[in-house]
């Protein structure tokens, strides 16, 4: 073969090599954001998320909430969460968030385990104050996430006591397309 169909071909092959790079990194960034735009109490005390090493058991008691919302940017890492009325729904503490005093967020990532060999992955925020009236926030970063958390569609957010139950979750979940739309106006 002459050198001078090889240049041609070998043009076309850096070409759609290039293209399959951007194509790639579009699609890594076009549901970099998952919110959740409700927070709820765990209705089933004892419920597990997640699976093997990374499996979460849910708390003792029901627990209810009147509002609350989650998201994750996962390309930064940044988090934040906000969770209204968290208070326990039975036992002689109803209505109140009875000894905890602080919480954390948790994404469980891979909640299947299909990608971690059985096991789940788990990012924890810090933890924050959950006032008497069942009030708690964070906004802030956790560093680079796993890959699990990335690549992997099933992925849980968890409101945990220090001790590591949970007891709310994130509920309708959203993942954010904006990047996509961006490039298809482009």
């Amino acid at each position: 073969m002459k050198l001078s169909k090889l240049i041609p071909l070998g043009t076309a092959s850096i070409f759609a090599l290039t293209l399959l790079v951007g194509l790639s990194a579009a699609t890594a960034q076009a549901g970099s954001t998952v919110e959740w735009k409700q927070i709820i109490g765990i209705i089933m005390p004892g419920n597990v998320v997640g699976s093997g090493a990374g499996e979460v058991t849910g708390a003792g008691q029901p627990w209810s909430a009147t509002r609350g919302e989650a998201g994750v940017d996962l390309l930064t890492g940044a988090i934040n969460f906000k969770v209204e009325g968290l208070v326990l729904a039975g036992g002689n503490n109803i209505g109140t968030p009875g000894n905890v005093t602080e919480v954390k967020g948790t994404l469980v990532c891979d909640t299947d385990g299909s990608a971690g060999m059985g096991h789940s992955t788990l990012v924890d925020t810090d933890l924050v104050p959950l006032s008497a009236e069942g009030d708690a926030e964070f906004d802030g970063e956790v560093g680079p996430l796993p890959d699990a958390c990335i690549n992997e569609p099933d992925i849980a957010f968890l409101i945990r006591i220090p001790a590591g139950r949970w007891i709310a979750n994130g509920a309708v979940r959203v993942v954010e397309m904006a990047e996509v739309e961006e490039m298809e106006m482009e």
